[in-house]
């Protein structure tokens, strides 16, 4: 494997079609999940659908990422991780591209469910193809330069909805969704499984079930740790979907902005973002995980905070763009830890396993919220969330493996 750290031409042509194509897969699994923000408003007015309805299609996208992490993350492990992650982008994109044909919310419950699967998958086996092909002291910029894609999908997801829905309708926008397998294509014919998995296949006696339970949870200790990164990530998630799914409605009333004064809002933010997540690749490959999480999450607890002082555009994009460079500039890291944590053998396991258990409970946050909004003001809002950083930061500093790997 290459050690030179990080210069383009020091990469093998297999690295670079391994992070070429894991960007580009969590790109467009994020643009097809965004999909269903942007055509809410739309569909539900088509459809005549309740706030309850429209509410339950999300958590059922969700609950169908939990289910897929599970299944994809054993396949993964079992048949490799090439073939499974082209699987995940097929049955994503067409759950996704079928939905242009959905008038009725029942189908529409069923192809969520089954965008969920397949992007509820992609995420442990794409963190376990750039863990396998970079030197350890890559995976943490490499695996936040992945991450990045998802925001970009997010930036693109608006553009062409913002594009295609007053033109053609939500119907057409999710066709588009079937562009990813194309993505199949290049990746069957450039990509291959690391050598590090082949080994470990040759030599496989457990079974995959019985590896997974004694490598996660076999003992208190391994125990805790998972768990604990549940609730890591669980804390991840419901700061990132509070952030997306409702300060954008909450500053318009608090500043009386007009939609496009709220999606600079969300533009800068997802900018901040993006610079976040290099800025933590680079300090996770440089001094461990544990410094870097705890910059970032106790500069997510003050940030957070600030929002709620903000009085003006220019004073919300600045502390929003900041925001965004704390709150969700550590997610490619989890995936680097876990990805260090666990064995090779069940690696996409418990990426996806731990992940989408965040997800799934995470995702919740927006309920929470909404009630908190109902019966307090925003500083207590902010505040929650803020708590809930530090919440992470106190699990993240009790979890000895992550202190061991900072000391390696």
């Amino acid at each position: 494997m290459d050690n030179t750290f990080m210069h383009s031409h020091s990469l093998s042509k297999n690295q670079k079609w391994v992070i070429a194509s894991t960007s580009s897969g969590f790109a467009l699994e994020n643009m097809d999940v965004l999909f269903l923000s942007f055509a809410m408003s739309s569909m539900i007015s088509d459809l005549h659908l309740s706030g309850g309805a429209a509410g339950l299609i999300g958590s059922v996208t969700n609950l169908g990422m939990l289910f897929g992490g599970v299944i994809f993350g054993f396949l993964g492990d079992k048949i490799g991780r090439v073939k499974t992650f082209s699987h995940t982008i097929i049955i994503f994109a067409l759950a996704t591209a079928m939905m242009s044909w959905a008038n009725n919310i029942s189908l529409i419950y069923v192809l969520r469910f089954l965008a969920g699967i397949g992007a509820g998958g992609e995420y442990g086996v794409g963190i376990a193809l750039i863990a396998e092909n970079f030197n350890r002291h890559q995976i943490g910029k490499m695996t936040s330069i992945a991450a990045i894609g998802g925001q970009i999908g997010a930036i693109i997801a608006a553009l062409v909805a913002a594009w295609i829905i007053p033109m053609a309708g939500w119907h057409t926008l999710f066709l588009v969704g079937i562009i990813p397998v194309i993505l199949i294509i290049f990746i069957r014919r450039h990509v291959q499984e690391s050598e590090q998995f082949l080994q470990v296949k040759s030599h496989e006696h457990e079974s995959l079930l019985k590896e997974v339970f004694i490598q996660m949870v076999a003992t208190p200790r391994l125990a805790w740790q998972t768990f604990g990164l549940m609730a890591m990530m669980t804390v991840q998630i419901a700061g990132y979907f509070g952030l997306m799914n409702w300060l954008p409605t909450i500053v318009q009333k608090q500043l009386n902005l007009n939609v496009s004064g709220s999606s600079l809002w969300m533009i800068a933010t997802i900018l901040g973002m993006s610079v976040g997540m290099m800025t933590f690749g680079s300090i996770f490959d440089k001094f461990g995980p544990r410094r870097a999480f705890t910059i970032f999450l106790i500069g997510s607890a003050a940030m957070v905070y600030t929002l709620s002082l903000a009085n003006n555009i220019a004073s919300l994009l600045i502390i929003g763009a900041i925001v965004g460079f704390f709150s969700n500039g550590m997610f490619g890291g989890y995936g680097a830890v876990i990805s260090r944590l666990y064995p090779t053998k069940i690696r996409s396991t418990a990426n996806n396993i731990i992940v989408n258990v965040g997800r799934a409970i995470g995702g919740f946050s927006s309920v929470v919220i909404g009630i908190l909004m109902d019966h307090y003001n925003l500083s207590v809002v902010m505040g929650f969330l803020s708590v809930l950083y530090i919440i992470s930061f106190l699990v993240m500093i009790s979890l000895p493996g992550i202190s061991e790997l900072s000391k390696k």
